[in-house]
């Protein structure tokens, strides 16, 4: 095995790279502004408006959640007051997953086909000269890129417009907890972020890496008015973008319908489940992406249902 290849082929965006992988930040990304105009936030409980939330019960010390954006704009790194505040009253810092070398190995074991199947059979010549292309600039062979499964590709797929870096909100948070000596964990483990894409039907892959490769400039677009809206905190217009992929390409609702569930909806279950013990002990800052926050099936809304107060604090 190349370490390069073994290395390049774990996306390196921020929390897409120590957390939820590529595939899923489009979900995560607020919707523009027009859209959010005539797609207003659904009546899906209190949870359409605020990115940093106060969880408190007596007798336990507050922890705090924040909704964090997936991109590398050095716009968004700018670590808000209030959530610098909440950092400070924090021991324990939780994101959605943290990678080291051993995780990116065994991502890259499980990224790949074992049974003999190739990639260009399943998305045809010229998708595939695309992913071979676009994996060449990540230094990613092509004898690697024949086996890898198509989710694996799209996990590799990335929009870098102009003047963006390396470094996300996420990794910003990151080591801002370790320089303040903060206990760091990880709400996820590799195995399961495998199977969150290998439990993707491969028709659903299939079609999702040919519909994202087809419409690259469709995605680069929806950066800019994204973060725009990100910084407005506004959880409903995160949620809309949902609805406007659906209404943009009908023809893809039930497969983007598939991967919202499998990276969203079921993802913020786990986590709010596995958040059960960090914040009965307290002062823990969770970093999550913002999508999982919205509404009634949400992070926020199934940490109230274990009897905590939430209170938006930004």
């Amino acid at each position: 095995m190349s370490r390069l290849n073994c290395v390049s082929i774990v996306p390196g965006i921020g929390m897409l790279r120590a957390a939820l992988l590529l595939v899923a930040a489009f979900w995560s990304l607020p919707a523009a502004p027009e859209v959010a105009a005539t797609s207003p936030a659904r009546p899906d409980g209190r949870f359409t408006q605020g990115l940093l939330w106060r969880i408190s019960k007596p007798g336990i010390a507050p922890s705090h959640v924040f909704g964090t954006i997936h991109v590398a704009d050095p716009r968004v790194l700018d670590v808000p007051d209030p959530v610098d505040r909440a950092l400070s009253l924090s021991r324990r810092f939780y994101m959605e997953n943290v990678l080291g070398e051993r995780e990116a190995a065994r991502f890259y074991e499980a990224a790949q086909f074992e049974d003999g199947r190739r990639l260009e059979p399943l998305i045809g010549p010229e998708a595939y000269a695309d992913v071979v292309s676009m994996l060449r600039e990540r230094q990613i062979a092509e004898e690697v890129a024949a086996r890898l499964k198509p989710w694996a590709a799209l996990v590799n797929f990335t929009v870098t417009p102009q003047g963006y870096g390396r470094t996300t909100l996420d990794q910003k948070l990151l080591e801002v907890a370790r320089a303040r000596r903060l206990r760091i964990l990880g709400l996820e483990g590799i195995e399961e972020q495998i199977s969150v894409f290998d439990r993707i039907p491969l028709d659903t892959q299939v079609a999702l890496l040919k519909h994202t490769l087809a419409n690259r400039d469709y995605f680069i677009a929806m950066v800019e008015p994204a973060i725009q809206a990100w910084k407005k905190r506004d959880l409903g217009g995160i949620h809309a973008i949902n609805d406007t992929i659906a209404a943009r390409f009908p023809e893809m609702a039930g497969h983007y319908g598939i991967l919202f569930k499998e990276v969203i909806d079921n993802r913020s279950i786990v986590m709010a489940h596995r958040l059960f013990m960090p914040l009965r002990e307290g002062a823990a800052f969770i970093a999550i992406g913002a999508n999982h926050l919205y509404g009634s099936r949400g992070i926020l809304a199934l940490i109230e249902e274990q009897g905590y107060e939430v209170d938006r604090m930004y």
